[in-house]
């Protein structure tokens, strides 16, 4: 893949990641462009369908990962969520750095492709934190709550896999998270 070199974001639902990434958009929109996932779950109030996620059918999803239009993907609570080659290609050809937003096991899946992307990990200052954001949020069943800090629990530890990350960010204050990430973005 021709273009600037990517930068993966990673880290658990409710760390952050989207209230960065949206600003870093906001603030650079002609440097940065974002890569738009692919998902099989079905859209949030209020989200937009190219913008926020490209929803899909199960079916048309998982014939799309057999052709190999897929960088990664993965499934979480039965929905499975994947980054196409098309979307990164499509933020390249505007000549802008790629912004991924992807999981622990996404990440590890990209450190076996040809992406070279700088690695990111955005992490919240504790659990107890991560969850009241995630309670805060009031977009989540009791079940899915206690599955995505479960999941928060087994990405947190996974990170600290010695070379994984290029930047580690503890957000515990917006501002100061956002700028670590600038400096090392703006590079």
């Amino acid at each position: 893949m021709q273009g600037p070199r990517p930068v993966v974001l990673s880290g658990p639902s409710g760390a952050g990641k989207s209230t960065l990434l949206k600003k870093l958009l906001k603030d650079y929109e002609n440097i940065f462009g974002f890569s738009v996932s692919h998902t099989t779950r079905q859209p949030r109030p209020g989200e937009v369908n190219g913008k926020d996620y490209h929803f899909v059918s199960r079916e048309e999803m998982l014939k799309e990962i057999d052709a190999g239009e897929f960088i990664e993907h993965a499934e979480f609570s039965g929905n499975i969520y994947g980054t196409s080659k098309g979307a990164v290609q499509a933020v390249q050809a505007q000549n802008q750095i790629c912004v991924l937003d992807i999981d622990i096991q996404g990440v590890k899946n990209i450190k076996k492709t040809e992406l070279n992307p700088i690695y990111i990990s955005v992490q919240p200052p504790s659990l107890d934190i991560l969850e009241k954001r995630l309670r805060d949020r009031q977009t989540e069943t009791e079940e899915s709550l206690l599955k995505r800090l479960s999941a928060a629990r087994v990405d947190l530890e996974l990170s600290k896999e010695p070379g994984l990350f290029d930047l580690v960010i503890i957000n515990d204050d917006l501002e100061k998270a956002y700028s670590e990430l600038k400096e090392v973005l703006l590079e």
